[in-house]
């Protein structure tokens, strides 16, 4: 084999070698897209994303209004709705709220749902320390649940040239049915 043909032949392994580096850097980001979307929506509070935290800081002066919504996906006949449908907190109080669902079939059925809080920018100042959207809720045939929301809104919105001025926050919630899968034969 000539020198030439020698160093065709490494330039095309490296070529080789390099794209199949870059072939698995892509899927590894696709499995990992989703998880690190989720992180970065916490961290950030982007597009209305609540935080998660163990413990409110405390109440300081000033409050803050918080609506509640509910909203139920047509394949999942359930009632879902807040028990109340504001409330005024201040900021850094930790608060429980509740919001109940009732199963209308005659069957079991498992729903899970997403949240957003609106306006959006107030999201990464709307932290939750329970709530039922972290699992998939379970309701037997008839069944009625009370779930609780325990949530405080940091007081740091108030220092936020962006959120200083909101007076009231949304938190929605939409349940989605859960598909379980079928039994293996």
């Amino acid at each position: 084999m000539t020198a030439r043909a020698a160093s065709l032949d490494a330039r095309n392994r490296r070529v080789a070698l390099y794209a199949a580096l870059v072939v698995a850097a892509m899927v590894g980001l696709a499995f990992a897209s989703a998880p690190l979307y989720r992180l970065f929506c916490e961290a950030t509070g982007f597009d209305g994303t609540t935080g998660r935290a163990a413990t409110a800081p405390g109440a300081v002066a000033g409050q803050v209004g918080v609506r509640f919504d509910a909203n139920i996906d047509q394949r999942l006949a359930w009632r879902f709705e807040p028990e109340q449908e504001r409330v005024v907190v201040k900021p850094g109080a930790k608060t429980q709220i509740f919001y109940s669902a009732t199963n209308l079939t005659a069957r079991v059925t498992t729903g899970q749902a997403v949240f957003n809080v609106t306006p959006t920018q107030a999201g990464k100042y709307f932290s939750k320390i329970a709530c039922f959207c972290f699992t998939e809720q379970t309701l037997k045939a008839g069944e009625k649940v009370r779930m609780p929301v325990v949530f405080f809104v940091d007081p740091k919105l108030r220092t936020d040239p962006d959120t200083r001025d909101i007076d009231e926050i949304t938190l929605s919630y939409t349940f989605y049915p859960v598909e379980t899968p079928a039994p293996a034969r």
